[in-house]
C-alpha cells in the first residue's frame, strides 16, 4: 500500500513539474484562446440565426393574427357559454313533455355535477397535462406543426381542451395555419381570463358525443349520459364514463345509436375506445390496476338503454303546435323589447320577419323551459277515445295529382277530426284532438283547419247581438217560412236543413231547432250595425270585407271559415258574462338562468253585457233540452249545467258541436279534408260527431272531473226579468191573444221588456172543410163555426214584408195554434146547393155518406121535424139515435143546404112526419149566382 501511495505521489509531482514547466504553459494559453474563440464563433452564430428564426416565426405568427380582434372578458364569456342549448317542454303542471326538436339535443351542467371519472377520463385521454398549461403546450404544437409539414403518417393532436373549447365554440373547423394562429393566441387568452374549472365546465357541455337512443345528435356530458344510459352525468359508473370521454375524437364514428335510435350492429369501435381510455386513466394514475380490469372487462353494451321516443314522434302535433305558438310569442317578447309593439309587427312585414327569425333562433339554441297548459292524462285520454272511435264514417274517394310523378292518382280520405278544450275563467287550452293520424295528414284541425261553422254562428253573430242591440229576446216571435231574403232574388232562401217550414217560432225555439230562416231574417235587421264586429272581439282572425255585410255569414257561410279553436274560444265569452278571454297554451317561458322571459298574463274583453250573456245561454240549453243536440246528454257520464249549438256546413261538408258549462267549453269539427257531403246511410253525420264528442268529454271527466263538472249551474245576473207576452207578436198580452191561449213567459232583459199590447190578432170565426180551416162568412150558420182568431194583416206585412203570399206558413202546426187563422184562408159559396147524403142505419147508429160538395161544413141531424144534432165537417159522420124517424141534410158555408137524405126508422114504427120545407134547389141559369161567388178560393 505504501509502494502504490509514493508511486502515486511521484506521477502526481511529474505532472505538476509539466504544467509549470514555461513551454508547456505558454501552449496551453494558446490552445484554450483557439478553442475559447471556436467556441464564441459557434455561439454567435446560433445566436444570431436563433434570433432571425425567431424573428422570422414572430413576424409570421404576427401576420396570420392580425385580423384577430382583441377580445375582452365579456365577449369571450359570451361566446365560450353560448352552449346551443334546444329548448324543454312541459305539459302542464310542470311535467316534462321532452326536449324540442333540434338538429342538436344539449343540456347545460355544472362541473360539481359531473362525475370525477369522467371528468378525470377526458383529461387523460384528451388533454393529459390540462392542469399545467396555460393553454397551450409547445412541444404538442412543434411536433403536430412538423407531422403536418413533413406529411407524416402518424398524426398526433396538438390542442388542448383550452384549444379545443376555442375552436368550437369561436373559430370554425378550418383547417389552415391562420385559423391555428388564432386559436392558440385566444387559448393563451382565454386561460388568463379563466380558471381550469371554468374552463374544464365549458368543454364538458361544448362537446359533440354522436347520437342518443331517440336518434338525435348530443352534445355535452349530460346529454350523453341521459342519452346513452338514462341517468344523469353525476351518477356515471367508471366504464360508463370512459365510454362517454372516448366520443369526441369520432363522435359518429363511436356513438352506439344509429338515426333512427337502434343499437349498431357493430359496436366495436366504441368498445375499444373505451378501453383506451381506461388505459390512459391507469397510465395517468387516475385509476388502480384492478379498477382498470375490472372496469376494461365489463360489459357495457347491457347499459345502453332502448330506444326512447321522441316527443315528437308521441306527440308530432302537440310539439309542433308549441315550438309554433313558443316563436310567436318571443317574436313579441324580443320585439318589445327593442321599443316595437304587436301593432308595429303587424303592419311591418320586414320587421315580423326578422324578430320571428330571432326568435325562432333563440328558441332552438338558448335551452328555454316552455311551460304549457296541457293536461297529459287528459290529452293522451282523448288521443285513445279518437283513436278507437267506430262512427266517423265512410272513407271517401278523392282524386289528386302525385306530387312526385305529377299524375292523377286516386286516394281514400277519411273523416277527419279537431277538438279543443278549454278552460273559460282562464283560457288555458287543456286538450286538444288535432286529427286521426299525423302520418297521413300533419295538418292540425285543432288550431289551423279553416273551415265553415255553419249554424254555430247564430249565438255569435245574430242571437247575442240581437239581443245586446235590444231587438231580441229568447221569446222574440220569428218567422220560418219561405222568403226570399236574400238581395236581389225571389227565389225562396235561406232553406232550413229539413227543408221544412214551421210558422211563427219564439227565437229560443228557432235556436233549438236550428231554423235558418229565423236568423236570417233577425240578421237582415240588425246587418247595418256591423254585428261582425262581435266576432272580432270574440278572437275571429279571417273575416273578410263580405263577411260583414254577406247575410249567409249569419248561418256560417263565410269567405274562407274559423277553425276550431277560435268558434270553440268565442262560446266561453257566454260563459264569461259576456268577457272573451283569449285561449292559449303557452303558460311561461323560463330561459337556462331560471329568469322568466315571459309570463302569460289574462286580458277579458268586453263583448256583451252580463245580461245577453246569460239569455243566450238559457237559450242554448234549450238545444241540448229538446233541441239539435238531444241525445247527448244521455251519452255523457254526469249532469252539468251545458249550454250549446250544432252546425252543419253548406252541402253537409262539415258538422259542428260546441258546449260550454261554467268551467269549460268544449267544441269538435268533423268533416272531410277535401269538403265532401258527411251524409251516409245509417247514423246520421251529427250524431256521429255529437257522439265522438260526449265520448271525449267524458274521457276527460274521468281524470278531472273537478275541472268538467261543475257543482255550479250559470247564474243569473241582475237586470233579467220573467215576463208575459203573447206569443204571436212578442208584445203585451191582449184579451185576443188571452182568449186563444198563446200567452208565453221568459226572460228579458229589464231594459227591454215589452211595452205595447199585442194588436197581432182580430176576433172571428172560423169553419173547418176537408181538414183545413177557413174565415166563416157572415151566412155561415153559427153551429157549425167556431170561435177564432186572424192575424192581423198589418202585423203580417211587418213581419214577413210585403212581397210575401203564402200566410198559411205563418201557422205553426200545433195545437194551441189552431185557432189562429189567416186572412187569406177564405172559402168562397159556390153558389149552388150541396149535394144531399145518403142515410144508413147499423142498430141505432146513423151515418150517411160524405156530401159531394167541397164547401159542405156540417150536417144537421132531424127526427121527424126537430133537428136533434149538428155534426161539423171533419167529425165522425155518425149519431146515436133513440127511437124515431131521422134524416140528414148537408149545409155549406154559406148557409145553403142540401135535399133532405132517405129517411130511416129507429126502434117502434110510427108514422111519418112532414118533412119541413127547405131551401129550393138553385136554378141553373147562371145569372142567379152572384158575381162574387163564381168561384171559390181554397186555402194556400
Amino acid at each position: 500500500m505504501n509502494e502504490k501511495l509514493q508511486a502515486w505521489i511521484e506521477k502526481a509531482k511529474s505532472i505538476l513539474d509539466l504544467m509549470t514547466h514555461k513551454k508547456t504553459v505558454k501552449g496551453a494559453r494558446i490552445t484554450y484562446q483557439v478553442i475559447w474563440n471556436l467556441i464564441l464563433l459557434v455561439l454567435t452564430v446560433v445566436i444570431l440565426g436563433g434570433s432571425f428564426a425567431t424573428g422570422v416565426g414572430a413576424g409570421y405568427f404576427a401576420s396570420l393574427v392580425k385580423d384577430e380582434p382583441v377580445r375582452s372578458y365579456d365577449s369571450m364569456k359570451k361566446d365560450i357559454y353560448n352552449y346551443t342549448e334546444t329548448s324543454d317542454l312541459y305539459f302542464a303542471n310542470n311535467v316534462y313533455l321532452g326536449r324540442l326538436r333540434s338538429d342538436l339535443v344539449r343540456e347545460e351542467v355544472k362541473l360539481d355535477q359531473v362525475s370525477t371519472d369522467l371528468t378525470n377520463a377526458v383529461i387523460a385521454t384528451e388533454d393529459q397535462y390540462f392542469y399545467q398549461h396555460k393553454g397551450v403546450v409547445p412541444k404538442a404544437v412543434f411536433r403536430a406543426l412538423f407531422q403536418e409539414v413533413t406529411n407524416s403518417a402518424v398524426q398526433s393532436g396538438g390542442s388542448t381542451l383550452t384549444q379545443q373549447l376555442i375552436k368550437n365554440q369561436i373559430l370554425t373547423n378550418e383547417v389552415s395555419f391562420q385559423r391555428k394562429a388564432n386559436e392558440i393566441l385566444l387559448a393563451l387568452r382565454l386561460e388568463k381570463f379563466f380558471n381550469k374549472k371554468e374552463i374544464l365546465e365549458a368543454y364538458l357541455n361544448v362537446s359533440t358525443f354522436g347520437r342518443n337512443s331517440s336518434g338525435q345528435n348530443i352534445a355535452g356530458v349530460q346529454a350523453a349520459a341521459k342519452g346513452i344510459f338514462g341517468k344523469s352525468a353525476s351518477v356515471l359508473t367508471l366504464p360508463q364514463a370512459a365510454f362517454i370521454a372516448g366520443l369526441p375524437q369520432s363522435p359518429f364514428g363511436y356513438t352506439p345509436f344509429t338515426r333512427e335510435g337502434t343499437v349498431k350492429n357493430n359496436l366495436e369501435p366504441g368498445l375499444t375506445r373505451m378501453k383506451t381510455v381506461l388505459k390512459r386513466m391507469l397510465d395517468g394514475g387516475y385509476i388502480t390496476q384492478q379498477q382498470y380490469a375490472e372496469a376494461s372487462a365489463y360489459d357495457i353494451t347491457k347499459d345502453f338503454i332502448k330506444p326512447v321516443p321522441n316527443p315528437l314522434e308521441k306527440y308530432p302535433w302537440l310539439t309542433f303546435e308549441i315550438e309554433k305558438r313558443s316563436i310567436e310569442t318571443l317574436t313579441a317578447v324580443l320585439a318589445k323589447k327593442d321599443g316595437y309593439t304587436e301593432k308595429d309587427l303587424e303592419n311591418d312585414d320586414t320587421l315580423f320577419y326578422k324578430y320571428k327569425t330571432i326568435a325562432n333562433h333563440d328558441l332552438h339554441q338558448n335551452g328555454y323551459k316552455i311551460y304549457t297548459t296541457i293536461d297529459k292524462n287528459i290529452y293522451d285520454a282523448m288521443q285513445t277515445v279518437k283513436d278507437n272511435y267506430k262512427y266517423y264514417g265512410p272513407d271517401k274517394a278523392e282524386v289528386k295529382k302525385d306530387p312526385e310523378t305529377g299524375e292523377e292518382v286516386t286516394v281514400m280520405e277519411p273523416v277527419e277530426v279537431g277538438a279543443e278544450l278549454i278552460e273559460n275563467k282562464t283560457g288555458k287550452i287543456i286538450s286538444f284532438v288535432a286529427g286521426r293520424n299525423y302520418d297521413k295528414q300533419q295538418l292540425n284541425h285543432a288550431t289551423s283547419a279553416v273551415r265553415q261553422n255553419g249554424s254555430t254562428m247564430k249565438p255569435l253573430l245574430v242571437y247575442g247581438p240581437a239581443i245586446e242591440l235590444g231587438k231580441a229576446s229568447p221569446g222574440t216571435p220569428l218567422p220560418d217560412v219561405a222568403l226570399s231574403l236574400a238581395y236581389g232574388q225571389s227565389t225562396p232562401w235561406p232553406r232550413n236543413y229539413d227543408l221544412r217550414y214551421s210558422g211563427i217560432v219564439p227565437a229560443r225555439y228557432a235556436l233549438a231547432k236550428s231554423y235558418n230562416v229565423p236568423a236570417v231574417k233577425l240578421y237582415k235587421e240588425i246587418v247595418n250595425q256591423q254585428p261582425a264586429k262581435y266576432l272580432e272581439k270574440m278572437g275571429f282572425t279571417s273575416l273578410k270585407k263580405p263577411d260583414y255585410t254577406n247575410l249567409a255569414t249569419s248561418i256560417g257561410s263565410m269567405e274562407t271559415g274559423v277553425t276550431i279553436e277560435e268558434n270553440t274560444n268565442a262560446f266561453s265569452t257566454f260563459a264569461n258574462d259576456g268577457k272573451f278571454i283569449d285561449a292559449y297554451m303557452i303558460d311561461k317561458i323560463v330561459d337556462k338562468d331560471g329568469q322568466i322571459v315571459y309570463q302569460h298574463e289574462v286580458k277579458p274583453v268586453d263583448v256583451f253585457k252580463p245580461q245577453t250573456a246569460y239569455l243566450t245561454l238559457d237559450m242554448m240549453r234549450d238545444v241540448i233540452k229538446m233541441g239539435t243536440a238531444a241525445g247527448v246528454k244521455s251519452k255523457l257520464k254526469f249532469s252539468a249545467d251545458w249550454a250549446g249549438k250544432t252546425g252543419t256546413g253548406n252541402e253537409y261538408i262539415d258538422s259542428w258541436f260546441v258546449a260550454t258549462n261554467p268551467n269549460v267549453t268544449f267544441g269538435i269539427w268533423t268533416g272531410y279534408d277535401t269538403p265532401k257531403s258527411l251524409k251516409t246511410s245509417g247514423m246520421s253525420y251529427s250524431q256521429r260527431t255529437n257522439n265522438l264528442w260526449a265520448e271525449l268529454i267524458n274521457a276527460a271527466y274521468d281524470i278531472r272531473p273537478d275541472l268538467v263538472d261543475p257543482k255550479e249551474s250559470f247564474q243569473m245576473p241582475n237586470g233579467i226579468v220573467k215576463r208575459s207576452y203573447c206569443a204571436v207578436s212578442g208584445m203585451l198580452p191582449s184579451a185576443a191573444c188571452s182568449k186563444a191561449g198563446l200567452i208565453e213567459s221568459d226572460y228579458f232583459n229589464v231594459n227591454n221588456v215589452p211595452t205595447k199590447v199585442d194588436d197581432s190578432l182580430v176576433e172571428g170565426k172560423f169553419v173547418t172543410v176537408g181538414g183545413k180551416k177557413y174565415l166563416a162568412l157572415d151566412s155561415t150558420p153559427k153551429e157549425f163555426a167556431q170561435f177564432g182568431l186572424v192575424l192581423n194583416p198589418d202585423f203580417i206585412t211587418r213581419m214577413v214584408g210585403r212581397n210575401f203570399n203564402n200566410y198559411s206558413q205563418l201557422i205553426p202546426n200545433r195545437g194551441r195554434w189552431g185557432k189562429v187563422l189567416v186572412p187569406t184562408a177564405k172559402m168562397m159559396d159556390n153558389g149552388k146547393n150541396p149535394d144531399g147524403v145518403t142515410l144508413s142505419l147499423s142498430g141505432n147508429t146513423l151515418s150517411w155518406s160524405k156530401s159531394g160538395d167541397n164547401d159542405v161544413v156540417g150536417y144537421r141531424v132531424y127526427q121527424g121535424g126537430s133537428n136533434v144534432a149538428n155534426i161539423k165537417s171533419g167529425s165522425k159522420l155518425s149519431y146515436k139515435a133513440g127511437s124515431g124517424t131521422y134524416h140528414v141534410i148537408a149545409v155549406d158555408i154559406a148557409g145553403k143546404v142540401s135535399a133532405a137524405s132517405n129517411s130511416v126508422e129507429v126502434g117502434a114504427a110510427a108514422p111519418a112526419p112532414a118533412i119541413p120545407p127547405t131551401t129550393p134547389p138553385a136554378k141553373k141559369d147562371k145569372t142567379n149566382v152572384p158575381q162574387n161567388q163564381k168561384s171559390k178560393t181554397t186555402a194556400p
